[in-house]
């Protein structure tokens, strides 16, 4: 099979109109403040290369673009919403002339593959289209009084400053799912993007330069921010701020959630995974075993919906771990913007060494691997970030199979009897993101979507875990967090709601029948 390299990174690079960079060396290229001298240097986890240098914000530079939002929402919460999105369906048109060059930026900068780097921009297309259709529909209720000559109706107006904490994971996808809403909802939107990934947000605010300056919207209604934890918890604490969405582990998640929670502001927090796809006796096993593979090494286990459970029945477990077992040592692992490959890097060297830490202690549990686990070596993958997928035979009550680790582990767990013992099994983890079932069967699919079934907040039939579409809306339970963002009704989380009650009379009379006579 052919596996030619799609383009030079400088090529990419130049294509989105960032300068100044080279995949051996930094010129020095800096972005996200002018007042702090610290820096940092982006590598590649495909081959180990400089991309570019970035300027790290200092606490000056994060004032300096919390009070340019603060103005341009004076002015951006006045525009019809109809207006504003507009501007959004013309960022849409403009991620669509630039999908390529900026998917192949994300498979480069992040390490997965390809097809899934120009997936992801297709996420930030599918989300602006969804959003402009909004603009015309943010609509409130309308309910009858009890008081004579009285009316009675809901609106939403805008909130604020939006604060958007990404992952390095979906680097510009979970951006957009939270921009685009809060653009078409009147707000503004402070952008701290994973300081692993940064040069994508980069890429995403040189795109939507001219679209901003040809409908001639206020500076500082999209904004960027780079640097570390400490302005993520700036942000977080920060009461001009009045909601932050967080993307991350549940250990970040929870200390956003604190701290935003101190002041009284919204959290919006998508946080860890530990997904489960249950196999009952029923299963089309022709589907099922694509599903899980894709969602078990997926950009190398490193989704929030990736697949890290695989719920057995007794009946067909031997058949299943037998399929896997000649899917998963042919897996072609390799330079993500390859033809061919399905499985890139891992984000880090410390991403590997947690990779390796969960298989010896699963195995010290006394789980069994089964294939995978190593790092791979020689001059293709001289990054240390390149491992075979694992596959481990494991109980559901074992310490680390609870854990999620940002990692191609799958975990097989066999059961009996029928579903709900699976579904016990599946919901037995802190975390409650997303949950899968393959069936046939109508009462075993029915029962892992009632109440009583999967308290995931994604639950799919004949389909796996990873991957969601943007009509709906997407975020978990529990230790997931609770956050919903994208489709459906999630927009209502980007707006204050106000009822509003008028007398169009000459009397006042009071709510409840009370007499109030002086």
């Amino acid at each position: 099979m052919q596996t030619e390299t799609k383009t030079d990174i400088t090529d990419i690079l130049s294509q989105l109109g960032i300068k100044d960079a080279n995949p051996a060396y930094s010129t020095g290229l800096t972005w996200g403040g002018e007042n702090n001298a610290e820096t940092r240097t982006i590598h590649s986890p495909t081959n180990g290369k400089r991309i570019a240098t970035v300027n790290m914000a200092s606490e000056a530079d994060y004032e300096q673009v919390i009070t340019t939002a603060q103005q341009a929402f004076l002015e951006w919460r006045t525009w019809p919403s109809p207006k504003r999105g507009e501007v959004v369906r013309q960022i849409g048109q403009k991620l669509r002339e630039y999908k390529e060059p900026l998917g192949k930026l994300v498979s480069y900068e992040m390490g997965k593959i390809l097809q899934e780097g120009l997936g992801e921009v297709q996420e930030m297309i599918d989300i602006c289209d969804f959003a402009v259709g909004l603009s015309r529909q943010l609509h409130g209720y309308t309910m009858h009084s009890e008081r004579p000559t009285h009316r009675m109706y809901e609106q939403y107006h805008p909130l604020g400053i939006v604060g958007v904490i990404s992952a390095f994971n979906f680097p510009v996808a979970v951006w957009s799912w939270n921009a685009m809403l809060a653009a078409i909802c009147g707000d503004v939107v402070v952008w701290k993007p994973s300081e692993k990934t940064p040069l994508t947000a980069v890429a995403c605010q040189q795109i939507i330069q001219d679209v901003l300056q040809e409908n001639q919207v206020p500076e500082g209604v999209f904004n960027i921010i780079i640097g570390d934890a400490e302005i993520g918890s700036k942000m977080a604490h920060d009461e001009r701020v009045p909601l932050v969405s967080a993307t991350g582990s549940t250990r970040m998640g929870k200390k956003v959630g604190e701290a935003v929670g101190r002041r009284l502001g919204r959290s919006l927090l998508e946080l860890g995974g530990n997904n489960a796809i249950i196999l009952t006796p029923n299963a089309d096993l022709e589907m099922a075993i694509r599903a899980v593979v894709f969602g078990a090494v997926g950009t190398c286990g490193q989704r929030c919906t990736s697949t890290r459970r695989l719920i057995i029945h007794d009946s067909i477990y031997d058949e299943v771990k037998e399929r896997l077992l000649k899917v998963y040592p042919n897996l072609p692992i390799g330079d993500p913007l390859k033809d061919g490959i399905l499985v890139g890097p891992l984000i880090d060297k410390d991403a590997t060494a947690a990779f390796l830490d969960a298989l010896e202690r699963v195995q010290q549990e006394g789980g069994n691997l089964l294939t995978g686990g190593e790092v791979l070596e020689g001059e293709e993958y001289a990054t240390g970030t390149y491992v075979t997928p694992a596959i481990v035979e494991a109980e559901h009550s074992y310490h680390t199979v609870q854990e999620e680790t940002f990692a191609p582990i799958l975990y097989l767990i066999k059961y009996s009897g029928d579903v709900n013992n699976a579904i016990d099994i599946q919901n037995g983890v802190r975390q409650g993101l997303s949950s899968s079932i393959f069936s046939s069967n109508l009462l075993e699919t029915e029962a892992f979507l009632s109440h009583w079934g999967s308290d995931c907040g994604i639950a799919n039939v004949n389909i796996g875990t990873s991957g969601a579409e943007i009509g709906g809306a997407f975020g978990g339970e529990k230790d997931t967090g609770g956050g919903r963002e994208s489709g459906s009704d999630a927009w209502r989380f980007y707006m204050r709601r106000q009822t509003n009650t008028i007398n169009f009379g000459r009397e006042l009379p009071l709510a409840q029948g009370i007499k109030f006579d002086f």
